[in-house]
């Protein structure tokens, strides 16, 4: 059985999660820890995401059973010469293993699938995060194989290219 999940909106008293996102444990398949200032710059970003239309995308922050375990996103990319969404998540170390972000990346489909524009709503996390792959597989992502994938900017690695459709 699911616990109770909520996807609250990104707000400003939010950048607490962003330096606990940051923490070597959580950014060992992102590229490493960010400084500050880069931190600072992205809760801007996000904070101007949720001032935009929803089908533009959104950033959320995880509530489970009353509690902020970890953030989840969508946002339009071009991916393949297709309008799409991707999807990025972290579940904060002391929440995982209890199948909150697979139960987040449904709910991040269902709001994309009601507010958004596009058919397809992508993860693309790297082949040997086994976790996150776990949570693209419960969440009813199709695995469409390996691909060369750029993240952060200027590093290239392997990822897996799972989609989802959203109906």
């Amino acid at each position: 059985m699911d616990t109770t999940l909520e996807l609250a909106p990104w707000a400003e008293g939010d950048f607490w999660l962003l330096l606990r996102k940051n923490e070597p444990v959580m950014t060992e398949h992102l590229g490493g820890p960010e400084t500050e200032a880069k931190l600072r710059e992205r809760h801007q970003r996000y904070l101007a995401m949720s001032a935009r239309e929803p089908a533009a995308g959104r950033v959320f922050r995880i509530v489970a059973e009353g509690e902020s375990v970890g953030t989840i996103a969508f946002w339009e990319r071009v991916w393949k010469d297709e309008e799409v969404y991707e999807t990025g998540w972290g579940v904060l170390p002391e929440f995982q293993g209890r199948g909150l972000a697979a139960q987040a990346a449904r709910a991040v489909i269902a709001h994309a699938t009601a507010h958004g524009t596009r058919r397809h709503l992508h993860a693309f996390p790297s082949v040997d995060h086994a976790a996150s792959n776990a949570v693209c597989r419960t969440a009813g992502f199709v695995l469409l194989g390996e691909t060369e994938f750029e993240y952060p900017p200027g590093q290239w690695h392997t990822s897996n290219d799972w989609r989802a459709v959203l109906a």
